[in-house]
């Protein structure tokens, strides 16, 4: 059943899209009480429209983490500082808010560039749940872009050009743009192809981004850096752009496979405070 062109129901479940370019808003859905019927439905509404949206959930973090693992079908994945993980391993808090002047959670502030998680990783994220539980008035909004679109809409000459090519990503947020290629040593990096095949979907996806792909690898600098930013300009495009603006109690699950995300800038005197599940990936192919 596909709701592209409207909202459409199946039994008590209703799917409405939240843009032209990707998302979907399940509605009727309790992920404290889903069934397993419920889940797969609505990981299946995932698969199609890369991003899904649950709103009104009231969720502790075990009940966040067990939906995570039923969705998921497995472990969630780990690999940040445990200083910042909560009770349950495999969630982390984004957040601004302190604690006795010290930080309770990851990424506090500030805009942040499109990117995919953990791309800097062998086996990448599959997918990202954020559950908002304190979020600004204004700004603090995720950005989301389509990286399917992104590449079928390129040119059968780019196409052709970077079917077999190889790019490096880093995790180094802190990184000048301007230096991008040459990080600094220590910091974590893999390579992944440039264009990647979703493993349920079987649809290609362009797998770089602003954020944390580096270079081409193979590549001079000046080729390497005048093909990302090329390609970082077309999937930035409005048309293939979700802009989420949160409310208490929304969940979001998008597909890092498929999905890039970013951040807008927002005042950090207001408190934003947002609990992550990351679900565990494989290989890039």
């Amino acid at each position: 059943m596909t709701a592209r062109d409207g909202v459409t129901s199946s039994t008590d479940v209703q799917v409405r899209p939240l843009s032209s370019a990707l998302g979907a808003e399940v509605i009727g859905i309790d992920a404290n009480t889903a069934s397993d019927a419920e889940v797969d439905r609505v990981r299946d509404i995932w698969h199609e429209y890369q991003v899904v949206l649950l709103r009104n959930q009231q969720l502790g973090e075990d009940e966040q983490a067990s939906f995570g693992r039923r969705f998921g079908r497995g472990s969630l994945s780990g690999g940040h500082n445990k200083v910042f993980e909560g009770d349950n391993e495999g969630v982390v808090y984004v957040t601004n808010v302190v604690d006795k002047s010290a930080p309770v959670g990851i990424l506090p502030d500030g805009e942040m560039q499109f990117h995919s998680d953990q791309c800097h990783q062998e086996m990448p994220s599959k997918g990202t749940m954020l559950y908002a539980i304190e979020v600004p008035t204004m700004g603090g909004d995720t950005r989301f872009a389509n990286a399917y679109r992104a590449y079928e809409t390129l040119s059968d000459e780019m196409k052709a050009r970077i079917a077999d090519l190889k790019a490096v990503n880093i995790y180094d947020y802190a990184a000048n743009p301007t230096q991008r290629g040459q990080p600094r040593e220590g910091v974590p990096s893999h390579t992944h192809p440039v264009v990647r095949t979703h493993p349920i979907t079987g649809r290609k996806a362009l797998f770089v981004n602003r954020l944390m792909t580096a270079r081409i690898e193979g590549m001079g600098p000046d080729e390497s850096e005048a093909l990302l930013t090329t390609l970082f300009d077309h999937q930035e495009q409005p048309q293939f752009i979700y802009d989420h603006k949160w409310q208490p109690g929304d969940m979001l699950i998008w597909d890092n496979r498929c999905v890039l995300h970013a951040r807008t800038d927002f005042d950090p005197g207001q408190r934003r405070r947002l609990r992550r599940v990351t679900l565990p990936g494989e290989a890039v192919i």
